[in-house]
């Protein structure tokens, strides 16, 4: 239990401080948290509580979106944000193609180019910025890096310590490439998160994710990667469900670490 996570999103509608007292009362050391839910909250009440809890935050979700045209106030923020939080890690999703736009390879340039832009004032602030690739299927409006390796492409640019990029089983599992970008990744890897595949997918696909070991994803053989790799830290369980956030929070958050026991360690 000493490195799993649990991410926040995982039961979407409970609150910010009944997650936190969940956590507490599982034993659960980490917690990855949403920029959204935190702000609701307040950002320096939601720093205090979960520090008196004594919880730590492994990752704060997301920074990105790099075709929308506030995209440097708002990664600032961002990553103010994750230092007032303590978490070392903002994550950033880089966005889909500008509107009306087919040029994906420029998309990929301008992703390098703000990343370039941003990488000075996440160091300073002790904070790394770590890039996740989505599925394919999200290229066109969520996120044009859609592989490790294409993640990789960009944070080689840059030190390790500033620039990482995420392994998320939901994103990454279908690859036949992931294992040797994994390794590649090495001390690149700042975020594990995993959840398995369901299918059918719902419609808009965006919540077709579930508790670990309900899926086909091989989460221990990804995990022993990102282990083989020199990756120690925190494993997040992150997914988006409706069926899941049905559930009442600490269901869910039982169910998790239940699934990470089983499937992932």
């Amino acid at each position: 239990m000493e490195r799993f996570s649990f991410n926040q999103a995982t039961a979407q509608r409970w609150p910010l401080p009944d997650v936190v007292a969940g956590c507490v009362a599982a034993g659960v050391p980490g917690i990855g948290l949403w920029r959204e839910p935190v702000a609701e909250y307040g950002l320096a009440r939601s720093a205090k509580l979960v520090r008196d809890a004594g919880l730590t935050v492994t990752s704060l979700c997301r920074g990105g979106f790099f075709s929308a045209d506030d995209w440097r106030s708002e990664n600032l923020r961002a990553i103010e944000e994750t230092a007032v939080l303590g978490a070392g890690e903002l994550v950033l999703v880089s966005g889909g193609l500008s509107p009306g736009s087919r040029d994906i390879d420029g998309a990929r340039r301008r992703v390098a180019d703000a990343i370039g832009e941003l990488a000075p004032h996440a160091a300073a602030a002790g904070v790394r910025l770590a890039i996740e690739p989505l599925h394919p299927m999200f290229a066109a409006d969520r996120c044009v890096i859609a592989t490790l390796g294409q993640a990789l492409d960009i944070a080689e640019l840059f030190d390790p310590t500033a620039v990482g990029v995420v392994v998320d089983a939901y994103h990454v599992w279908w690859d036949d490439t992931v294992y040797a970008q994994i390794a590649r990744a090495g001390a690149r890897i700042a975020a594990f998160q995993v959840c398995d595949w369901v299918t059918p997918l719902p419609e808009g696909v965006l919540l077709g994710r579930a508790l670990p070991g309900d899926g086909c994803i091989e989460l221990r053989r990804l995990r022993e990667a990102v282990d083989a790799a020199g990756y120690v830290g925190p494993i997040e369980v992150e997914v988006f469900s409706a069926e899941v956030w049905a559930r009442p929070g600490a269901e869910v958050l039982d169910a998790a670490v239940t699934g990470y026991l089983r499937h992932v360690v």
